[in-house]
């Protein structure tokens, strides 16, 4: 365990107790093996003048939806002392009342909620405390001897507590066993099956506890042999297999999800590992988990429909098993799977939450592995899970949840997604909660997109490079629901007379011949696809051609053509396929001011006459051509197929 302690960077933060605060639990945010995603918290004990310039002793708290690694002064919430003193006299308590109750005892009203273990943090005497789920302590303490062997390491250093829930019992339970504790004595405190306490009055010396503690069970594990392995390099999965996958568990999930396939070495190396069934289904790392990860992971065989509904049945036995009144059953579909001998697949409503719980799983994996080598991995009883999973906070959220992006979920790939029309769809997509494969010739996309994007430099006019550019959308979202079929170009004019045998044949191949062989590499994802559906960017040029153009004018009919036959094949598989026309859309690649003003020419205008030529006497731009596009895609259009609409300010030809 790495000390990341830095003397010139911690003079940054030394102004006051809470700027230390903030820079030790930064500290211990960083490092994943003690922290993972909004995990752990952290607090300091502070005396100020209250409104009545009177002293009054303040804890401040890690706040509820704050990251240690990122945390600032904001996120953590002051709460009186005394307050939290009393409430931990109390005989019984609901969370949602302790909640209420700590939220009534803040000095600020608009600081977030106090974490629900403040009371603990309170009852402990001193200045800075901090808690971590670390990998190490939590992998020895779940195995058959794990107290026995986590005594054996610390001795009389630090106070073991057997697990409860947290929130107020596990406060009460320390309150009461820790009455006559002198906490001097003490390094830290081991809460087993669920984490580590360190203190001091002394930042830096309680962030030194940890990362001392952790770095002997470190120790203790690589003594005891208990070291995981590597596999082969990653690589890719069978595609098709993990369209299917996804789309089983969206059907499950009632709504489409991301499906994150992880091949990497320690993931292959385990789903590998024989009696992989037995290992990976006895329950998360730490009970917090479990709101991401579920009870267990799910083994994929060789049908993925037969393997969700067996999870899914098998989940709704253990909810009947241990559901208590009024309990609201949770969406039973599997949150990771593994798939024997390649990896393992973590699934998410957005591409961040799949990645979280992919973060999960990879520190879960080296866990039940170094326990299964310390004499097997031991998760807590399935009850303890359920309550956690089922706790009472938990279920409040539901009921809070606002309704989702309209496209939370769904995969879309988008070609000339570098600019103009392209570029607004990525843009427009991404903003209704899409996750985006972004393909361009430009080199530059690759960087262009943040969030649930992927830039993928291309060459559509190349099959095999459009092929692993499909494959690699599918590796890294799960599947595929929407293509939005655009990219092209704008050739130089020609009279049919003087037609350039090159001109021609280029405006094919990009503008018709490309888009056939990403129908043809996209069909079989597609066919998996939640809702899937195709939006062609076509051209104004299809119903109303204009002379000079025909290189251009021709390839889009085909294009037109094209989607309308497969319309008519795919409908079949429930893929809608529609066609917009746009025209007056000028702040694109194709209208350079070269060919802006050589068509403004060509019909006798100037070039703002030009980009006005139509009945509404309007400039129709990228975004509201990409707007119209998310229409298509979304359940405006969902019983629509074959369609073509004119995307123009009007134009009296095509009227």
């Amino acid at each position: 365990m790495i000390n990341r302690w830095n003397t010139a960077d911690s003079a940054k933060f030394n102004a006051d107790d809470l700027g230390m605060r903030v820079y030790t639990s930064r500290l211990l945010g960083a490092d994943e093996d003690l922290v993972l995603h909004g995990g752990g918290n952290t607090s300091v004990k502070i005396t100020e003048k209250n409104l009545y310039g009177e002293d009054e002793e303040i804890i401040y708290v890690k706040g509820s939806g704050w990251d240690l690694a990122t945390i600032e002064k904001a996120g953590f919430a002051p709460v009186q002392m005394r307050a939290l003193l009393r409430m931990a006299e109390f005989g019984s308590m609901s969370d949602s009342e302790m909640v209420s109750r700590q939220r009534a005892a803040m000095t600020d009203p608009s600081a977030p909620n106090p974490s629900v273990e403040a009371i603990l943090h309170a009852v402990i005497p001193f200045r800075f405390v901090d808690h971590t789920h670390t990998d190490a302590v939590v992998t020895i303490t779940n195995t058959p001897n794990g107290e026995k062997r986590i005594r054996e390491l610390y001795g009389d250093r630090v106070i073991y507590v057997s697990y409860v829930m947290p929130g107020f019992i596990l406060a009460k339970k320390i309150y009461k066993e820790t009455k006559s504790v002198d906490w001097k004595k003490f390094e830290g405190m081991v809460l087993l099956n669920h984490g580590l306490f360190t203190f001091h009055d002394d930042a830096r010396l309680s962030y030194d506890r940890m990362i001392g503690l952790v770095s002997e069970a470190e120790q203790y594990l690589a003594n005891q042999g208990a070291e995981i392995s590597g596999g082969k390099d990653p690589g890719m999965v069978n595609g098709l297999r993990l369209s299917k996958l996804r789309k089983a568990v969206s059907v499950a999930s009632g709504k489409a999800v991301i499906a994150r396939f992880d091949s990497a070495p320690e993931a292959k190396f385990f789903s590998s590992i024989p009696g992989v069934e037995k290992i990976a289904t006895r329950g998360p790392v730490t009970p917090d988990h479990v709101i991401r990860t579920k009870q267990k992971a799910m083994i994929v065989r060789e049908d993925a429909n037969s393997s969700v509904q067996n999870f899914v049945g098998e989940y709704k036995k253990y909810f009947e098993r241990n559901r208590t009144t009024g309990l609201q059953m949770l969406n039973p579909a599997p949150a990771w799977a593994v798939l024997p001998g390649s990896g393992t697949v973590s699934f998410g409503n957005t591409f961040k939450d799949a990645s979280i719980v992919g973060d999960i799983v990879r520190h879960t994996l080296k866990c039940i592995q170094q326990g299964e080598m310390l004499g097997g991995w031991t998760a807590l009883p399935e009850k303890d899970i359920f309550e956690m999973e089922y706790w009472e906070l938990e279920q409040a959220k539901l009921k809070k949840s606002g309704s989702a992006p309209e496209f939370a979920g769904k995969i879309v790939l988008i070609t000339g997604a570098a600019s103009g029309i392209g570029k607004a769809c990525a843009e427009a997509f991404l903003s209704r909660g899409a996750a985006v494969a972004a393909l361009d010739l430009n080199p530059d996309i690759s960087s262009m997109f943040k969030g649930s994007a992927i830039g993928i430099q291309c060459d559509v006019t190349n099959a095999a490079a459009l092929v692993h550019a499909v494959e690699t959308t599918v590796n890294t979202f799960g599947g595929l629901d929407i293509l939005v079929s655009n990219a092209g170009f704008f050739p130089s004019n020609y009279m049919i007379s003087e037609m350039d045998s090159e001109a021609w044949s280029r405006s094919l191949q990009v503008n018709l011949t490309a888009h056939q062989q990403l129908f043809s590499a996209t069909y079989p994802y597609l066919e998996n696809g939640i809702e899937p559906a195709v939006v062609v960017i076509g051209s104004k040029n299809v119903p109303a051609p204009g002379p000079g153009a025909s290189p251009y004018s021709v390839a889009k009919a085909g294009l037109t053509q094209l989607a309308r036959i497969a319309a008519l094949e795919w409908g079949k598989a429930g893929i809608r396929v529609n066609v917009l026309h746009p025209d007056s859309v000028y702040d694109t690649g194709i209208w350079t001011e070269e060919v802006l003003q050589s068509r403004a020419s060509h019909y006798g205008l100037t070039v703002d006459e030009y980009k006005k030529r139509n009945v509404l006497k309007v400039e129709v731009l990228s975004r509201e051509v990409a707007d119209l596009a998310c229409a298509m895609a979304g359940k405006l259009f969902l019983k629509i197929t074959g369609a073509q609409l004119p995307v123009d300010g009007g134009n009296e030809r095509v009227i």
